[in-house]
C-alpha cells in the first residue's frame, strides 16, 4: 500500500506547494522509490480549460488529454513521470460525479452530502491517483482557511484515520514575514495557520517556513513551541536563485531522511548529483540570447510558464544564459515592427481569440523576411498560414474562422467547415466551450528532407495538442512550389501538423505545443535548436 504525504499550504497563497511536491517527489525518485503526483484543487471548474490564463496560468495537457493545472507541469519536468487525468482532482469533477451517481440511484435513497458522500469521492480519486507507486505526493491547492479546501482537508484528515500510523504524513507550507522596519521575522502568521489546520483535526508533522532567508535555531524553538511540531521537523523553505535549487536546498536539510523515518521506509542509496549538474550548468552560462515573446497574456508570466522553462531548459543545453522579452502581441503595429530587430528570436505562442492577432501576423512577416529565427506553437502556427497566405500567396484576405468567419480565403478553420466551406457556406458555430478540442499526445510523421527530421531523428514522433482549429487542407495546394513545406502531418495527411520555411535560417512553427514535454536534464530537440541558431545568427 502506497504512503501518501499531503501537502497544504497557509498563510496566502502562491508559496511553492506544487515545487515542493516536485522537489521532494524527485528526491524519492532519484532514490528508486515509484512515486505519483496529484493536485487537488478547489475550485468548481471541471477544468482549467476555460479559464483566463490571467486568472490561472498556463493550462497544462497530459499525455491522455486532460487540461490540467499548471502545477503538473512542475511535476513532469522535476520527477520524470507522465501525469495524467488521474493526477488532477477538482471540486468540480468531485461533483461531478458525485451528483452523477445520485441521479443513476447508487446511492440507494440517501440524502447526498459533504460527509460521506463528497469525501468518500475525493478519498476514492486520490486512491486511484496514487495506483502502482510507493509514496504518493498530494498536494491541497488553495490556502488553509479557505471555506473551498474544506472538503478536500476533510477528506485527507480521514484518510490519516483509516490508515496505519507511518503510512500518512502531513507538510505544511507556510510564510514567515520580514518586517523589514524592524529586520524582524514574524511568527505569528505561522501560529495561526497551523492552529487554523488543527482545529479542522490536522496536526503536520513537518513545517516547511517560506522565507528570504534560512531560519535559525532560536525560531525553530518558538514555532515548535506553538505549533506542536517538534523542532527538528520545522524547515528552511527559503527562496532560491532557480527553482531547480530546491531539490538540493531540501536534501542540504535532509528533509527526505527524516519522511523515511516517519514513514518507516528503508534508507535506499540518496542521489542528486543530476541537480548538481543542472545547476552549476545554468550558473556558468554567460554568453546571453534575447528572445521576444509576442504573446497575448504577456502580463503574467505564468501563462507561459512550459514555454518559459522550455527555453530555460535549451539555453541551459547551449550554455547560453536566457533573456526573455515579454512584448504584448496589441503593441506591435506595421508602424513599429523595427523594435523586434533587437530580438535574436521571436516565439509566438499559443492563444484563443481575436485580440491581438494583427500584431503577432505582423512579427511572423518581420520574422520571415528579416531572416530573424522563429518559432510558433499552435496559434503561432495558424498565423505564419495566415501571413503567408496574406503577403506570399496574395490571398490579401486570407484569415482563421476563429477571427473571421466571412474569410474569402479560411486558411484555418474547423474540420468540421471544411466540407462546408467545399460547398460555399460557413457556419462558424461552437456551442460549447470546454472539452471541444484536439487534446493529449498524438502522432505526427515527418518529410525525411526536413529541418523537423533532422532534428527529431525520428519518421514518427509523438507530441501533445491543445487546439480546435487547423490548417484548412483545400488549400494545402497553393503552397507547393513555395518556401513553406508543411514538413509534419497525421497519418491520413488531413491535418497539418508542422510547417518550415526552405530558405531562412530557422523558421519552424507546430500546431502542437512541444514545451509540454521539455526537461530540465535533456531538454527539447526544437527549443535546442532553436535557441542555438538565435545565439549563431546574432
Amino acid at each position: 500500500m502506497a504512503r501518501y504525504i499531503f501537502i497544504t499550504g497557509g498563510v496566502v497563497s502562491s508559496l511553492g506547494k506544487g515545487i515542493t511536491a516536485a522537489s521532494l517527489a524527485s528526491l524519492f525518485k532519484l532514490r528508486g522509490y515509484k512515486v505519483s503526483l496529484q493536485k487537488l484543487d478547489p475550485y468548481i471548474n471541471l477544468d482549467p480549460g476555460t479559464m483566463s490564463p490571467f486568472q490561472h496560468g498556463e493550462v497544462f495537457v497530459t499525455e491522455d488529454g486532460a487540461e490540467t493545472d499548471l502545477d503538473l507541469g512542475h511535476y513532469e519536468r522535476f520527477v520524470g513521470i507522465t501525469m495524467s487525468q488521474n493526477s488532477n482532482v477538482t471540486a468540480g469533477r468531485v461533483y461531478s460525479h458525485v451528483i452523477k451517481k445520485e441521479r443513476e440511484g447508487k446511492y440507494l435513497g440517501s440524502t447526498v452530502q459533504v460527509i460521506p458522500h463528497v469525501t468518500d469521492e475525493i478519498k476514492s480519486l486520490i486512491k486511484k491517483g496514487s495506483k502502482g507507486a510507493d509514496i504518493s505526493f498530494v498536494e491541497v491547492g488553495g490556502t488553509v482557511g479557505d471555506i473551498e479546501s474544506l472538503p478536500f482537508l476533510e477528506s485527507i484528515r480521514q484518510l490519516n484515520m483509516e490508515m496505519q500510523e507511518s503510512h500518512t504524513l502531513f507538510i505544511h507550507l507556510t510564510l514567515l514575514p520580514l518586517v523589514e522596519v524592524t529586520n524582524e521575522i514574524k511568527t505569528k502568521p505561522t501560529q495561526h495557520s497551523v492552529k487554523e489546520l488543527r482545529s479542522i483535526g490536522i496536526q503536520p508533522d513537518i513545517l516547511l517556513c517560506r522565507g528570504k532567508d534560512k531560519i535559525n535555531d532560536h525560531i525553530k524553538n518558538k514555532i515548535s513551541l506553538f505549533t506542536n511540531v517538534h523542532k527538528d521537523a520545522v524547515f528552511s523553505a527559503q527562496d532560491a536563485s532557480t527553482i531547480y535549487q530546491i531539490p538540493i536546498e531540501y536534501k542540504n536539510q535532509k528533509i527526505d531522511d527524516y519522511i523515511l523515518k516517519k514513514l518507516k521506509l528503508p534508507h535506499k542509496k540518496s542521489v542528486i548529483k543530476p541537480w548538481v549538474n543542472f545547476t552549476n550548468k545554468l550558473r556558468k552560462c554567460k554568453r546571453k540570447v534575447k528572445i521576444g515573446m509576442v504573446g497575448k497574456y504577456v502580463e503574467l508570466a505564468d501563462s507561459y510558464k512550459s514555454l518559459n522553462e522550455s527555453l530555460l531548459h535549451a539555453s541551459v543545453h547551449n550554455n547560453t544564459s536566457l533573456e526573455i522579452k515579454f512584448i504584448d502581441s496589441e503593441d506591435i503595429k506595421k508602424t513599429n515592427t523595427k523594435k523586434l530587430s533587437e530580438l535574436q528570436g521571436i516565439v509566438v505562442p499559443g492563444g484563443f481569440g481575436n485580440r491581438g492577432v494583427n500584431g503577432k501576423i505582423l512579427t511572423a512577416q518581420y520574422a520571415r523576411v528579416n531572416n530573424i529565427p522563429y518559432l510558433g506553437i499552435c496559434l503561432g502556427m495558424q498565423i505564419s498560414v495566415i501571413e503567408f497566405a496574406r503577403n506570399v500567396l496574395g490571398l490579401k484576405k486570407a484569415n482563421s474562422t476563429e477571427f473571421d468567419i466571412n474569410t474569402p480565403h479560411p486558411v484555418i478553420s474547423l474540420v468540421t467547415e471544411w466540407e462546408d466551406y467545399k460547398k460555399g457556406k460557413l457556419k462558424g458555430n461552437i456551442k460549447q466551450m470546454g472539452g471541444t478540442m484536439r487534446l493529449g499526445a498524438q502522432k505526427c510523421n515527418l518529410i525525411k528532407s526536413s529541418l523537423a527530421y533532422a532534428l527529431y531523428k525520428k519518421n514518427i514522433i509523438t507530441e501533445r495538442h491543445r487546439h480546435r482549429y487547423e490548417v484548412n487542407n483545400s488549400y494545402i495546394n497553393k503552397f507547393n512550389d513555395t518556401d513553406l513545406l508543411f514538413s509534419g502531418y497525421s497519418g491520413n495527411k488531413d491535418l497539418m501538423e508542422i510547417l518550415e520555411l526552405k530558405n531562412h535560417p530557422w523558421y519552424l512553427a507546430s500546431q502542437f505545443h512541444p514545451e509540454f514535454t521539455s526537461s530540465p536534464m535533456s531538454g527539447h530537440p526544437l527549443f535546442n535548436s532553436f535557441i542555438k541558431i538565435a545565439y549563431d545568427t546574432k
